[in-house]
């Protein structure tokens, strides 16, 4: 797996994975449905911390630096 996730695309992903916990267990903790913000969070947190987004391979989108 290439590295496909950059430094700010990771810090966007962790605060959007803190926003849907935020909101989880503010406002959805006794939804049914409720159960998909958490899952969400992992996985854009599992993906921040991997820089690796299947997502991208698919889009052929990259953010990540390239070094010369």
């Amino acid at each position: 797996m290439k590295p496909n996730v950059g430094k700010a695309d990771k810090m966007i992903r962790l605060l959007l994975a803190a926003a849907l916990l935020g909101l989880y267990f503010g406002l959805f903790s006794g939804e049914k449905w409720g159960i998909v913000l958490p899952i969400l969070a992992a996985v854009m947190v599992l993906t921040s911390f991997i820089s690796f987004c299947p997502l991208y391979t698919i889009f052929g989108i990259n953010t990540c630096k390239t070094k010369k």
